[in-house]
């Protein structure tokens, strides 16, 4: 696949989706060409330790077969299915790559395939898929597409396990009038490597849901980006993560208001335990001149546990309209709240659970935010675990 394959279907319309003009989000090609080997100096780098990716960001081999994805019985209404190169549902996100690794993925992906909901289905439970690791020496790569048929219904969750070495790209195509929520939950072990990339297109008057979850794996970089094929569209991006002792998480976020009357909240919120922990949260936000009467904003939070942590956080806006209904953002990175622990403590609550409590509260109204009751809970227990492996074990 290069850049002047434009006859499939999309890929013609992607390339000009992908002149974007902003700093943050480099314009997109297919061909490797356009893509030198990052040095760690280009902005969309600078936060990233290249040197822990196993030579993924340069050209590792990603033909490796160590990463499986499963797919538990689909339910009426769900198709899920191999794709081999070249199909015409890759690319139907309007996904463009926006760096080497992400062109790499785009044509020497190991593993392609396709979960498809169809036209005004309406599911009851979520759709789980299974991808877990065998090996973290040799590196693997995938791509997804999800779609949702117009004025469909559904969940679907990716569940992240074992050791790999991963970088794969997932397209999420949603429908006009579909309401899709997509969750991606990394619970790697602690030598894993996932640099991950996640486009979304979003119909007209469609509601699209992303949960990103990430809690193993030493190194995990994801770029979330989402754009609208259509007026009325409503984006939520919600991320939850812990990072623990020399641990590596990194989330960078851009929605594309390309359209009139279109919606995007996006809330991460982040804690942080044991020396070397580093996060690194980058959102943006670009409203276009066509983009009239959209509402926007982004939030991140960081509680940092420990001394010896780094919790980088970065929210933009970029205006090309003043006729938006509102745009705002906010960050902040601090640790527990005194005035909690004292009101807490002076009630006789202990100051192990009385920490406990303030870390539970902090995540708890993002994690009711999902409502997907078999991850909520799922969440609260990983909490607890992770609690447990720093903050709660020194006053044990």
């Amino acid at each position: 696949m290069t850049v002047t394959d434009t006859a499939r279907p999309g890929v013609a319309d992607a390339l000009e989706l992908g002149k974007v003009d902003s700093h943050l989000h480099p314009a997109g090609s297919f061909d490797l060409a356009d893509h030198p080997v990052p040095t760690g100096r280009e902005e969309i780098w600078r936060f990233t330790p290249l040197k822990r990716l196993r030579d993924l960001h340069a050209d590792a081999d990603l033909s490796g077969t160590t990463v499986g994805a499963e797919a538990h019985d689909a339910p009426e209404g769900v198709t899920i299915e191999p794709l081999e190169a070249g199909d015409a549902r890759l690319g139907a996100s309007g996904f463009v790559p926006s760096d080497r690794l992400a062109a790499r993925v785009w044509q020497d992906a190991a593993r392609r395939y396709a979960v498809r909901i169809a036209a005004d289905t309406e599911l009851t439970e979520p759709v789980l898929i299974d991808v877990t690791g065998s090996d973290a020496a040799g590196a693997c790569s995938t791509h997804v597409v999800v779609e949702a048929g117009a004025h469909s219904k559904a969940t679907v969750v990716f569940r992240f396990t074992g050791s790999a070495t991963l970088a794969d790209i997932a397209e999420i195509v949603v429908g006009d009038g579909a309401q899709l929520t997509v969750v991606s939950i990394d619970d790697w072990a602690d030598d894993a490597v996932h640099v991950g990339h996640r486009h979304a297109k979003v119909g007209r008057d469609a509601t699209f849901k992303h949960v990103d979850v990430t809690f193993g794996g030493d190194v995990v970089r994801h770029d979330t980006t989402a754009h609208y094929a259509g007026p009325g569209g409503s984006v939520e991006m919600l991320g939850l993560y812990f990072a623990d002792e020399g641990q590596h998480i990194e989330h960078r976020l851009f929605v594309d208001h390309t359209a009139p009357r279109t919606k995007s909240h996006v809330v991460y919120k982040g804690a942080l335990q044991g020396e070397g922990a580093h996060t690194v949260w980058i959102g943006n936000v670009l409203i276009r001149k066509e983009a009239e009467g959209i509402e926007t904003y982004e939030e991140n939070r960081n509680l940092v546990l420990t001394d010896g942590c780094q919790a980088d956080s970065v929210p933009n806006l970029e205006i090309e309209t003043g006729e938006i209904e509102g745009a705002g953002h906010a960050s902040a990175t601090g640790r527990f709240d005194d005035e909690q622990l004292f009101y807490l403590r002076s009630r006789g609550v202990s100051e192990k659970e009385a920490r406990r409590l303030v870390v539970h509260g902090f995540f708890n109204d993002l994690i009711r935010k999902i409502d997907v009751p078999e991850i909520e809970a799922g969440l609260i227990e990983t909490v607890e675990v992770e609690l447990a492996k720093n903050v709660l074990k020194e006053l044990a």
